[in-house]
């Protein structure tokens, strides 16, 4: 579908805009040719553009005429995405851009807008389209803007660790970041990564035994934060139930893999394993009990687990029957999924885990396997007792431990001026209350109140579903409703003068 469909939908000056990012490879880490698209498209609108040495771009926006005396407000939304696809689909992401389809929803009717057999990028690139559209079309009033447009979100949050009190100037904020039209976010939670390594000892495969694979897929995904709560399959930890089913000193592990991204639940994994000839129907039943479980406990009605005999290319060396157990216990033992919910916040999450890696490295005489979790939580000691304890696990099944890329919480404030007027103007338009709500997925509002200081901020966004999948999706109504409410908010603070 040519980008002309998408283009003509409204509001056209953000669609427009989103097709021209999502045409833009922007992994993670790699924001160098979608930050020199958004410069360029700013200053070819007039707008003075500064770009900090990490990365991040800070687009100074003057006033609509009359407002000059207004606070300034902060626009925020991250440069870079989530790069996940079908095992079945070929698309380098490091040098293609997204295809994009507009299609119906085939539960609600709705349009949508998707990516063919990739996530989609709308988290978050339709809210760096919202802020450029606000910061560039005329009919928008405003007062004094900043659009704040950070890199690496999904894949560290560098940039908003990067920031200082100088690094923009205005203390009231509005990050576009989240993905439900009738919802303001006042609070998130932090997290943690967790990386354990095993360096597993080898030695030639017995001669008599045969390699066999299991492979995991057909599952649903979905984001480490916001999906975690829906109890979705995780392929890494259904690998190790089917694998811990194997009697001890039957199995030598030769390859784990699954996972591809620290703040998605995994959708495909798979091992290979040396065994007696056995070991295939064993393997076989307990994949087809673990894939009925699965179901059961989950609804991921699409889960697959294979068993075949792995080809000839398969390396003839394997790890020890005894370092085999010990890791696929530590698996099994990995905490996965809700962890507890808050207890003063209804229906919110306070901590969860993701196992979300494991990766496969072959040396001289030995495998490396490392698997890495994100634990989440709104409680700073909960997040470090959940980082230790996945710590722990490790350790008492070989594994060094390390600890990384930690990051705070937001703290919820119910009495924040610029919640008072967004809940004002979404009553106004909307004629219903919105729901003042924390999440528990990581936004970079912790991080830039713990940076800079003295921050106002709140978030809000379009209906997006499925992020960090193939299945992403954003609602082309919710867009158009997130437009007028954007930009009524806008008008509303640009009232305001000190």
């Amino acid at each position: 579908m040519s980008s002309a469909a998408i283009e003509s939908l409204t509001p056209t000056a953000v669609w427009k805009i989103f097709a021209g990012i999502a045409a833009v490879p922007r992994p993670s880490k790699q924001e160098a040719r979608i930050r020199k698209h958004v410069r360029q498209f700013a200053e070819s609108q007039g707008l003075q553009v500064r770009e900090e040495q990490i990365g991040n771009l800070v687009i100074d926006v003057p006033a609509t005429k009359g407002h000059e005396n207004a606070p300034v407000t902060v626009l925020q939304a991250h440069l870079d995405m989530v790069c996940e696809k079908n095992r079945d689909t070929q698309h380098d992401f490091d040098h293609e851009g997204i295809k994009l389809r507009l299609d119906t929803d085939a539960k609600s009717g709705q349009k949508i807008v998707r990516a063919e057999g990739t996530t989609l990028g709308a988290d978050n690139g339709i809210g760096v389209a919202l802020a450029l559209a606000a910061a560039t079309e005329k009919d928008v009033v405003h007062g004094p803007l900043e659009l704040l447009l950070t890199i690496d979100e999904e894949a560290g949050m560098s940039g908003a660790k990067a920031l200082t009190p100088t690094s923009f100037r205005g203390r009231r904020l509005l990050n576009l970041d989240s993905e439900e039209d009738n919802a303001i976010y006042i609070g998130c939670a932090g997290g943690c990564d967790t990386n354990l390594t095993w360096k597993l000892s080898t030695s030639p495969a017995d001669g008599s035994t045969t390699a066999y694979r299991v492979v995991v897929d057909g599952l649903r995904g979905g984001h480490s934060g916001s999906d975690i709560h829906e109890n979705r399959a995780n392929a890494i930890k259904l690998v190790g139930r089917v694998l811990a089913r194997v009697d001890q000193g039957t199995m030598r592990l030769v390859e784990l893999v699954g996972g591809s991204k620290r703040n998605a639940i995994p959708r495909e994994s798979h091992a290979v394993v040396f065994g007696p000839s056995g070991l295939l129907r064993v393997l076989q039943e307990a994949g087809s009990a673990v894939a009925a479980a699965s179901r059961a406990e989950s609804f991921e009605d699409g889960v697959r687990i294979t068993v075949e005999q792995a080809g000839d290319t398969t390396p003839k060396v394997a790890a020890t029957a005894s370092e085999t157990n010990a890791l696929i216990a530590a698996i099994v033992a990995l905490p996965s999924g809700v962890l507890g919910m808050h207890p003063r916040v209804p229906n919110l999450v306070q901590t969860s885990n993701n196992v979300s890696t494991v990766d496969t490295r072959r040396g001289d005489d030995a495998i490396e396997i490392v698997v890495g979790c994100l634990s989440r939580s709104s409680s700073s000691s909960l997040l470090d007792l959940t980082a230790r304890q996945i710590a722990s696990i490790g350790r008492l099944a070989g594994a060094t431990a390390e600890h990384g890329n930690t990051y705070p919480g937001w703290e919820p404030n119910p009495d924040s001026p610029t919640l008072a007027v967004c809940k004002r103007v979404y009553e106004r338009l909307f004629k219903e209350s919105p729901h003042i709500l924390a999440i528990h997925a990581g936004l970079e509002c912790g991080i830039i109140g713990e940076r800079v200081g003295q921050m106002d901020m709140v978030s809000f966004g379009p209906n997006i579903t499925g992020a960090h999948s193939p299945d992403e999706r954003v609602y082309v109504d919710s867009v158009a409703k997130s437009w007028k409410y954007l930009t009524a908010v806008l008008a509303e603070l640009a009232k305001s003068a000190t």
